[in-house]
């Protein structure tokens, strides 16, 4: 059966989606028999194989020397989550129990936002950050030791060039605080205007007061980052903050 161009480029996209899904989940090279077994329509590998090479061809996708799976570049996560993320919604009864405890304790705006750079950290493991415009050297950091954490930074000198960025406010604020294009932004690897933040992706939203004082949050982790699930933290927690102040 001969399919059209929409449906090539939509068996294309699923299989990228697939093939990036998976290796965030598990860190591991995904195999064309892995694909071909969890494509829904069924596929053989021999098929899933040539689109491989057909992505890799385009700039998706590149393969280890050590294995002969796939892992995706930069391009290909920046397709992913242009074209083919979904976000993951927290939990509602996270939501409830965060809620409770925000109105319960009437906090000033100061602790509001280090316990937000705290939930988000604990939310998403990755490392969150928070600012608040025209207070230049004021940043709520929470999480900071994730990025040891994960394999994507065995490298230390990766891990140490992280840490030194975290550690210069100065550089990272001018960076979060910029003029934002879109509600959620999201920013990978050589995007990041901090090369020490190379192998890293930054996920930046607005959040707002109702008493006035405004700022971003933002979240950093490895390029492999669940984006689904960073998305959503941001945008409940950017609403909540707004909501209950």
């Amino acid at each position: 059966m001969v399919l059209s161009k929409e449906e090539v480029q939509l068996r294309r996209d699923m299989i990228l989606a697939l093939t990036i899904g998976h290796y965030i989940q598990t860190v591991s090279p995904v195999s064309s028999s892995f694909v071909a077994k969890v494509y829904p329509t069924g596929l053989s590998s021999a098929t899933v194989r040539n689109i491989f090479k057909e992505l890799e061809d385009q700039g998706y996708l590149t393969h280890p020397h050590t294995s002969a799976g796939r892992i995706p570049t930069q391009k290909g996560y920046r397709y992913y989550v242009d074209h083919l993320m979904k976000e993951i919604h927290i939990l509602e009864a996270e939501k409830l129990r965060i809620e409770k405890e925000y109105r319960a304790q009437s906090m000033e705006l100061e602790n509001l936002l280090d316990r937000t750079s705290r939930e988000l950290s604990d939310l998403t493991n990755y490392t969150s950050i928070i600012s608040v415009d025209g207070q230049e050297h004021h940043i709520f950091l929470r999480g900071a030791n994730h990025v040891v954490q994960y394999p994507d930074f065995h490298d230390v000198a990766k891990i140490q060039d992280i840490l030194r960025a975290l550690d210069e406010k100065e550089r990272l604020l001018q960076f979060i605080n910029q003029q934002l294009r879109e509600k959620i932004n999201i920013y990978i690897g050589q995007e990041i205007a901090l090369r020490e933040m190379k192998h890293c992706s930054l996920v930046i939203s607005a959040y707002k007061t109702k008493k006035g004082p405004t700022g971003r949050m933002a979240i950093l982790g490895p390029t492999r980052m669940d984006y689904g699930r960073v998305v959503s933290a941001l945008e409940y927690f950017s609403e909540l903050i707004e909501d209950i102040t």
